[in-house]
């Protein structure tokens, strides 16, 4: 049985499995995702090692191309609260995550073994759309030829280096060797030399008979002739990488991005990124990507201190993008393609990861492109951006990121997120009060957690809310100022205060604060009253007693403010904005 036949039958397996029912119970589960390899060896290497000090570590093929290193699988909440404790302990990176699986494909850890249970179910969209998986088509074999063992080492020692490292990339392209390519024939190569041969029907000897190798690498040279895959240099860029070039072409430099676009219909995009900056540059690039719409929001994110992986898969298309920091300059590539061509993309894929290099010491030159204000902000010029269907505000009242924000952000969402991309669930929803808890789907450490003050304050005293007022226009919150006017509502509703404020729809949500940083309430959207109009400086707040009345039905207890005095304006703008989320309805 070849090895595509063997990946197909264990996927067939998998999914038969599912379709058998294993996969509701699946769905509370959870992998703790701690590392992830491009190759196979490498992946098998590094769970060899964490398998000497955790007794549950798994391995598995990933849709994205590369292999991941988990621990599990558990309950869900019985990873979150290993995932926090390891990460504190130090034993696993800072950036592991939490995974359903989803991603997961063949299992290649424990060696020799197959999954010991279904895994979860697929996301339903991607599922339906998803084509059969498709092995890579394999070369037409020769006839068996005449040569000898002998005369074949012979013609084979007469390759020069860079001729044996195309046979190793031709054994790479077609599945049969992961290790590196560097010309060396080791027991890794002829291994794969070998499991080529057998695939064929041939003797596996592990040397290539002369007829064998030619038909190897005519087979490989007819693919990327295919795919038009080329080694390209941007000087402008500072990047080397390989492209399929039948299936893209340049476009424009729209920095930090080259821009190739799709050729005859393909379907394919491929962005270069290159910008100068620093550990701040490139979270705010991996946060600017998962905006875009040709980076689909399901999907596996990774960012460490100095790189970061993106995937991305709707019903439609697919994405990876990778970037990296060195030298005070980031570089990386975005790759998108159609989710129709997902078993030849995914090869292309493999050879641009192998052969993207970043090269000299400049980045992409912001004024090869003139850029208005806008696209100088955002650097999305061309690029259709992804925006929620409603965004209010919120804010943490819990050390483990439980965030408090009002059930006007909850109309008709499939899914909540903070702050662009945190996937939060939503544990309380209470249309009487207006009031709604988060929490979320992997533990957070805030920035700040609201204190609450619930003794009665004085009329007139100054107060701020804390919130989005232009909803997600601006990446930070605002502080709008003003004063409590009254303790009650103007139908004399005990659980209000009304604030001489002019809030904004987007400040919803968000928290009232006094003087001292101590939350006295949250602000509650403008009611829509067809026959009274306010002036716009008036605005009502939830009560903090009636906040902690509620939710200590639910058994949350709040923090209590402690007695102190009047914090110095920056002080106060800081512990405001830390407690302080965006709170993102996406339909």
């Amino acid at each position: 049985m070849t090895k595509t036949t063997a990946g197909r039958l264990a996927w067939l397996a998998v999914v038969m499995a599912l379709l058998a029912g294993g996969g509701a119970r699946a769905q509370d589960r959870a992998w703790i995702q701690i590392e992830a390899q491009p190759t196979r060896a490498e992946a098998m290497d590094r769970a060899r090692a964490y398998a000497a000090v955790f007794p549950d570590v798994a391995g598995y093929a990933l849709s994205s191309g590369w292999f991941g290193i988990v621990l599990g699988p558990y309950s869900r909440q019985e990873a979150a609260m290993k995932l926090r404790d390891l990460r504190g302990e130090g034993l696993i990176a800072s950036d592991s995550f939490l995974t359903d699986g989803r991603t997961f494909r063949d299992r290649y850890w424990p060696a020799g073994t197959a999954p010991d249970a279904p895994l979860p179910d697929p996301d339903p969209v991607a599922q339906a759309a998803a084509p059969e998986p498709q092995a890579m088509p394999l070369p037409q074999m020769p006839v068996p030829d005449n040569e000898t063992p002998d005369e074949a080492r012979a013609a084979e020692a007469a390759l020069t280096a860079p001729e044996r490292k195309e046979v190793q990339a031709a054994l790479h392209w077609f599945g049969f060797y992961s290790a590196v390519i560097d010309g060396a024939f080791g027991p890794a190569t002829r291994n794969a030399m070998a499991a080529w041969q057998e695939a064929g029907a041939q003797r596996a000897t592990g040397v290539l008979t002369t007829a064998q190798r030619v038909a190897l690498l005519s087979a490989y040279r007819g693919a990327l002739a295919e795919l038009g895959l080329q080694r390209v240099t941007e000087p402008e860029a500072g990047i080397e990488i390989d492209l399929p070039l039948a299936m893209i072409r340049f476009d424009r430099y729209d920095p930090p991005f080259v821009r190739y676009g799709e050729v005859d219909g393909s379907g394919v995009t491929v962005l270069l990124i290159s910008k100068p900056g620093d550990e701040t540059t490139l979270f705010g690039l991996f946060d600017l990507l998962q905006r875009l719409e040709i980076v689909p929001p399901a999907g596996q994110r990774r960012i460490g201190e100095d790189s970061f992986e993106i995937t991305g898969r709707n019903e439609r298309i697919e994405s990876y993008s990778y970037a990296e920091l060195s030298g005070g300059l980031v570089k990386g590539f975005t790759l998108v393609w159609p989710v129709a061509d997902s078993a030849r993309m995914a090869q292309v894929l493999k050879v641009m990861k192998a052969g993207f290099r970043p090269v000299g010491d400049r980045a992409l030159d912001p004024t090869l492109a003139p850029m208005d204000a806008a696209r100088r902000d955002g650097m999305l010029t061309g690029l259709e951006v992804r925006r929620p269907a409603l965004s209010r505000s919120g804010f943490f009242i819990a050390s483990n990121g439980t965030v408090l924000t009002t059930v006007d952000v909850l109309q008709s969402c499939a899914r909540v997120t903070i702050d662009g991309d945190l996937p939060m669930s939503v544990a309380l929803s209470d249309a009487q009060t207006g009031l709604a808890v988060l929490v979320p789907q992997t533990p957070l450490a805030p920035p700040g957690v609201a204190a609450f003050q619930t003794a009665p304050q004085r009329i007139g005293t100054e107060v701020a809310v804390a919130g989005y007022p232009y909803e997600d226009r601006l990446t930070s919150a605002t502080l709008t100022f003003g004063f409590l006017e009254a303790l009650e509502g103007l139908d004399g509703e005990a659980d209000l205060k009304r604030f001489s404020l002019p809030a904004l729809a987007g400040d919803a949500g968000g928290p009232v604060v006094d003087g001292t940083g101590a939350v006295i309430g949250m602000m509650l959207p403008r009611a829509e009253d067809a026959a009274r109009q306010l002036p716009p400086d008036v605005s009502f707040a939830l009560a903090a007693s009636r906040i902690e009345q509620r939710l200590a039905a639910e058994g949350i207890v709040l923090r209590t403010a402690p007695a102190q005095g009047a914090l110095a304006p920056d002080d106060l703008n800081r512990r405001a904005r830390d407690m302080t989320v965006r709170v993102a309805c996406w339909s």
